[in-house]
């Protein structure tokens, strides 16, 4: 998984292609918890680019998207948002793999 570098990549990313950012924190357990199936769940959706976006890094960005709970994730495709999946409740890999499968419909 990437990991954003800068407000601008963003912009590029989120303009360009399906981009999946997950927004995280390295203190946040719920955090640490889905890291061992994204791997997995990066390579069932090869459509998707997945980008790792540190809270703690961008409170900005996350406020300006109203994320404000983590683990988080939102779905765009050419500058449109898909979909979000943003609470800050631990998610398990079925409910991150059925996000983005509804993304592609």
């Amino acid at each position: 998984m990437k990991h954003l570098e800068s407000v601008e990549q963003f912009e590029d990313l989120h303009n360009g292609g399906k981009t999946i950012f997950m927004f995280s924190a390295a203190w946040c357990p719920d955090c640490r918890f889905i890291e061992p199936f994204m791997p997995e769940i990066e390579a069932k959706f090869p459509e998707f680019t997945f980008v790792h976006v540190d809270r703690d890094d961008y409170i900005d960005l996350c406020q300006q998207l109203d994320v404000y709970g983590i683990p988080s994730f939102i779905g765009y495709e050419n500058g449109k948002e898909l979909g979000r999946f943003v609470s800050k409740d631990r998610k398990t890999q079925e409910e991150v793999e059925n996000f983005i499968s509804g993304l592609k419909k």
